[in-house]
Formats: structure tokens, sequence, C-alpha cells
């Protein structure tokens, strides 16, 4: 069970990103604590454990939801567009995982970026518009991007677009972590009933001690 455990864990920072992408293109607001742990989970290189690069379950327990709604009926009025943003992110992981150049690249610019946070704080703007960058000058080269559909007013606004590209990298991290605890694609087709058993084993625990 532990390894599909690790495996929802993942997959729901996948999902939590998602709901954050889709949240800020339509609304242009988001949690900023689950922003936050988006953030924080892009500096985590070498977590002991899956829960690490959250900082806790508790931290993706939005995720988790999400994702387990979303994988059990395929469709929830509120995360219309998320689906779509999770197959992206995973396939553009995909393509990264085939070019070692970038993925140093983006290894020693967050780490760079990491340090800006203990200037600033995780949640600064400044943090956000250098994380962006990054995204902007790796994953988004790629012929594949993501397209992010929502409000024009929210979407033009530099703030809200640097969110959503550091929302997008959090999710590829998500993705990479997903795959190399043994995550497919097909996993969500195929097992998605001990996905789904290990998401409702983890809400039912965490959220009991949420209270």
């Amino acid at each position: 069970m532990s390894n599909w455990r690790d495996q929802a864990l993942a997959l729901a920072g996948v999902f939590q990103a998602a709901i954050l992408v889709e949240r800020l293109a339509k609304t242009g607001t988001a949690p900023a604590e689950q922003m936050e742990t988006a953030v924080f989970s892009l500096f985590q290189q070498n977590p002991e454990t899956t829960e690490d690069v959250f900082g806790g379950v508790e931290k993706v327990l939005a995720g988790l939801r999400g994702a387990r709604q979303l994988l059990a009926t395929r469709s929830h009025p509120e995360y219309t567009d998320c689906l779509r943003y999770v197959l992206s992110i995973l396939y553009l992981q995909r393509q990264l995982a085939k070019k070692p150049g970038l993925l140093s690249i983006i290894g020693s610019r967050l780490e760079k970026a990491r340090t800006q946070t203990d200037h600033f704080g995780i949640g600064h703007e400044n943090v956000y518009a250098n994380l962006a960058s990054i995204y902007s000058d790796t994953l988004s080269t790629f012929r594949f991007r993501i397209q992010v559909l929502g409000d024009f007013n929210y979407l033009q606004q530099q703030r809200i677009a640097n969110q959503i590209r550091t929302m997008l990298f959090a999710g590829v991290r998500s993705a990479m972590l997903w795959r190399q605890l043994g995550g497919r694609r097909l996993h969500l087709l195929f097992q998605r009933k001990k996905l789904i058993a290990a998401m409702d084993a983890l809400v039912a625990k965490y959220e009991t001690l949420e209270h």
C-alpha cells in the first residue's frame, strides 16, 4: 500500500497545482497557503519522504480531494479545465525528462532562487517572478505549450501570469516525483481504484488530524 500512498501524494501535488492554475486564471486569486506549498515543493531537491516535498500530507489535502473527485467521476463543475492541465503537466514532464541539460539548468537556477526566499519570504512577488522566468526560459521553449484558459483581465496581469507559471512549474515537479515513484499515465485508467483507495485513506486520516 505504501507505494500507492506515495503515488497518491505525488499525484495530489499535480492536481493541487492544476486546481490553483484554474482558480488563478478564472478568479485572479487562490489560497495563499496552497500556493506557498507549491513554491516550497520546487526547492525540495533531496527529500527523505514523499510528504517532505510538500511539508506534510495536510498541505496537499485539497489536491487529494480534487484528484479523488476527478479520478472517480472524470468531471467536476468546479474543475472544468483541471484534468486537461494535469494531463498536459504529465506530458510536459515526460518531455523534460528527455533533456538532462535543461534539467541541470533548472536545478542550478532553483538553487539561486532558494536564496531569494530567505531574503523576501516564500510568498513574495519577486520569488514568483523569478520562478516564472525559470519556467519561461526552459519549459516554455518546448513545442508543446500548456494553454491556460480564463478571464483575459486576469491572464494579462503580470503578477497573476507569474503565479500561474509557478504553479505549472510546481505541477511538473510533482509529476517528476510521481514518475520516480513508478507512476504511469496508464495508472490513471487501470489503477484508478487503488489510487482512489490510497487517497481516501490519506484524506480520512489527515482530515481527522486537522480538526
